[in-house]
């Protein structure tokens, strides 16, 4: 079987490897800016080179000599990305030169077996054989440089780096729109590393892909603690039959986001510190439950609009609220210790705008007692009322408990969402809500509702046809709206009302 090549960018923070890997994917999945430190979890990308693709995994500051903190757990997640790849592209700074930090690296590296390419980054209007001189001297090889800023030396460097790697032209069946991963099989995720999923292990029946790269991306198929060269499979992409669910989980900061995904994937795939504003990207990770793909989406907790101050910050906020954009279903969680909190009702008004699924999770829940549940619920009920569609779930992201039951809810907003609803049935529940409660009149006239038909999904929208229809009140329109919903079955979703008056004959008369 042929298998997708995978690259791995390690280097010390803010030599530039979020740069280079959004030149390389073309794309700008990751988050950059001129911050040391600023990527923490493992991207994943797809780069192209000629017919052929490959896998590039972007990392955050590599600190070898790390014992704990935020660093060690980056520190982890450089090094099981230089676990699944088959060639790790070691980035230097060539404006800075040789560092004490980079031969640390560099030490750490030998030990891997991984072919090793060190790339001199920032090199754009300088000598390159000037610049990489003092890089000869960490002993692996002729350094490359580029500048990934202005996309200088990037497709060389490709090339050299998947050189023995690619599999021969038409190696994969090429019918047209054929994808070449569409073969690959996903590898199932190593044995968690810590604790969790015990009670939803089975009724998650999750199989994380490993890394969570995007559809089609690479994944590695050895265990812990070793993988040989070229022992990376692929997802398949989704076809209609096979929909990917996209699935973002959003919050407060240090509400369990990164924890609840950790769980679902069984493995420690994110860093989940007990820090607010740890995760400051939306990543996007693939997996499997029951055999049906999902992509789980971690994003930034977004906090009150007046205390983000700081730049990083506001473009982490704006990613989560492109991952809210871009996704099928919400997951909503709260912290059951912090109560819920007014920033909790404008993060759930976000998701509305958009249109999205939702489904709220109550995380924690198993450190409240008794009488604290109960002000909990009751707090919920006044706060958040306007999301009595939601499936409201109590759970604890980092036990497991209540996780699968969590799933089998976003499964069913999902199918709510996406449910077409057939303009014959449409048409018969709005003659029978009219029956029941005509719309108020506005002057001398009674608008007219004469039928309905769908107009999109995700979120649901019926379109109703009549005369007069302008002077429909809101309250009109909400009625209409818990009617279908109820009539349809569409719990989990936001649904939306469309009025359309047709041309009054007696206008000009």
């Amino acid at each position: 079987m042929n298998r997708v090549p995978v690259l791995a960018l390690v280097g010390r923070p803010n030599v530039g490897k979020s740069t280079l890997f959004n030149r390389m994917t073309g794309s700008r999945a990751a988050l950059v800016a001129d911050r040391p430190g600023l990527t923490r979890d493992r991207h994943y990308g797809r780069a192209r080179v000629g017919e052929s693709h490959c896998i590039v995994i972007d990392t955050g500051g590599f600190e070898p000599v790390a014992k704990g903190g935020i660093e060690y757990q980056m520190a982890r997640q450089a090094r099981q990305a230089v676990l699944e790849a088959d060639v790790v592209l070691f980035i230097v700074d060539g404006r800075q030169g040789l560092t004490g930090h980079d031969r640390d690296i560099a030490a750490e590296l030998r030990k891997s077996a991984r072919k090793l390419i060190v790339v001199v980054n920032k090199t754009e209007g300088m000598l390159r054989e000037t610049v990489s001189a003092d890089f000869h001297e960490l002993g692996l090889g002729q350094p490359l440089a580029v500048s990934a800023a202005h996309g200088d030396g990037v497709r060389d460097l490709l090339e050299i780096a998947l050189e023995g790697l690619l599999p021969a032209p038409r190696a994969y069946d090429d019918t047209g729109d054929q994808d070449p991963f569409a073969n690959y099989k996903p590898t199932p995720a190593p044995a968690p590393g810590a604790a969790g999923a015990a009670e939803d292990a089975s009724a998650a029946g999750g199989a994380a892909v490993p890394g969570g790269a995007p559809a089609g991306a690479a994944v590695p198929d050895a265990a812990p603690g070793g993988a040989a060269p070229g022992q990376a499979a692929a997802i398949p992409l989704a076809t209609p039959a096979t929909r990917r669910i996209r699935v973002a989980v959003v919050g407060r900061p240090n509400a369990g986001k990164s924890t609840l995904i950790n769980t679902l994937l069984g493995e420690e795939r994110l860093i989940a510190f007990d820090q607010p504003g740890t995760t400051r990207d939306a990543v996007a990770i693939d997996f499997e439950k029951a055999g049906r793909p999902y992509t789980l989406i971690d994003t930034a907790g977004v906090r009150r609009r007046g205390k983000v101050t700081d730049m990083i910050e506001k473009f982490s906020v704006v990613k989560t609220l492109q991952a809210i954009e871009d996704c099928n279903v919400c997951v909503l969680m709260l912290d059951a210790l912090e109560g819920v909190a007014e920033q909790d009702a404008n993060i759930a008004g976000y998701i509305l705008e958009a249109g999205r699924a939702l489904v709220v999770a109550v995380n924690k829940w198993d450190l409240l007692e008794g009488p604290e549940r109960e002000r909990l619920k009751s707090e919920f009920d006044r706060k958040l009322h306007f999301l009595r569609f939601a499936k409201l779930h109590m759970i604890s992201a980092k036990s497991g408990m209540g996780v699968g039951a969590l799933m089998r809810s976003v499964d069913e907003a999902y199918a709510a969402a996406m449910r077409k609803l057939p303009t014959p049935k449409l048409t018969r529940a709005l003659q029978e809500a009219v029956e029941r409660q005509q719309p108020p009149r506005r002057g001398p006239v009674r608008p007219k509702l004469r039928y309905a038909h769908q107009g999109g999904q995700n979120p649901p929208i019926v379109v109703i046809h009549g005369s007069a229809l302008d002077n429909v009140p809101e309250t009109y329109r909400r009625y209409l709206e818990t009617w279908f919903r109820e009539q349809f079955s569409l719990s989990g979703t936001p649904l939306r009302i469309e009025f359309r008056s047709g041309p009054n004959p007696y206008a000009d008369s």
